[in-house]
């Protein structure tokens, strides 16, 4: 699987994961169409990647690519059109016990308090009452909340609230993590130190994580590698391998290095950005 060349005269770049051995997920010519009644629209076309156990990735593009789709297709949300989506070497055919979730809106339970909020998934699943209030202690202690175990949501700033969403999806061990823009209504501030606690979680954990997301700051300082989407329909434009050194904190972002990484994706979101409102102004003309 081949991603598209870069722009001047670097070589094309491998969709696929450095290093040995099999890769964990493999999203393989995936495309989505939607019916329409303006007539069929795609989505997603013919996306192809993989993600190497431990990886942290991230899916970046302009609005309306598709990310979100694409999310939904890799979490056993959505049935895509063609191509398919393997775990292990296995189809995904709906939610996979492998895969966790955690979603752009905080999702908290208001009337349960953060072990209870936390130790929720275990309960469905039937573990016993100590075992699961004992997970969800070590999972609260891991995202940085330890003492907050009896305080509600209410009482927490929504950073805290999306902490707690996290490891209400860590807390069953998921062998993949995936993400969709769980940041993006917090401020600037508070998005690097969750970054950081993130990435606390992920190196201690060894991780595999999938993030979506629409912030170039966000993508550079959480990822071993970048998947730039095109404009609508969402296509593989490159991916872009982010050598910083590892453990890696927010303090990055002030790295020469960093913002080399940041101007060249975003000279990719403005060609493709560009080329959105270039056709929206078009449509906008037409009779």
């Amino acid at each position: 699987m081949k991603g598209t060349a870069m722009a001047g005269d670097t070589p094309p770049i491998d969709a696929r994961g450095p290093g040995a051995g099999d890769p964990l997920l493999v999203v393989d010519d995936v495309s989505v169409r939607f019916d329409t009644p303006q007539g069929p629209v795609t989505a997603v076309d013919r996306m192809s990647f993989d993600v190497r156990p431990g990886e942290f990735i991230s899916v970046i593009g302009p609005s309306g690519c598709g990310k979100s789709t694409l999310f939904n297709v890799i979490g056993g949300l959505l049935d895509c059109s063609a191509g398919r989506v393997t775990v292990g070497g296995a189809t995904v055919r709906g939610p996979h016990p492998s895969i966790g979730m955690v979603f752009q809106e905080e999702s908290t339970f208001p009337w349960r308090t953060v072990i209870d909020n936390v130790a929720f998934p275990l309960e469905v699943r039937g573990v016993p009452k100590a075992e699961r209030l004992d997970r969800a202690r070590q999972t609260i202690a891991l995202v940085g909340l330890a003492g907050f175990e009896q305080r509600f949501p209410s009482e927490l700033s929504g950073g805290m609230r999306q902490r707690v969403s996290i490891a209400r999806t860590l807390v069953f061990q998921p062998g993949i993590l995936l993400m969709d823009e769980p940041f993006a209504a917090l401020d600037e501030q508070t998005r690097l130190l969750l970054g950081d606690k993130v990435l606390q979680i992920q190196q201690d954990l060894k991780q595999t994580t999938l993030l979506i997301t629409h912030s170039i700051t966000e993508a550079v300082q959480l990822s071993d590698r970048i998947v730039v989407m095109t404009y609508r329909p969402g296509k593989l434009k490159r991916i872009v391998r982010i050598e910083l050194p590892r453990p890696r904190t927010s303090d990055v972002v002030s790295s020469p290095a960093f913002g080399h990484y940041v101007a060249q994706i975003w000279g990719d979101l403005r060609e493709e950005a560009s080329r959105g409102m270039a056709e929206s102004e078009t449509a906008g003309r037409s009779p």
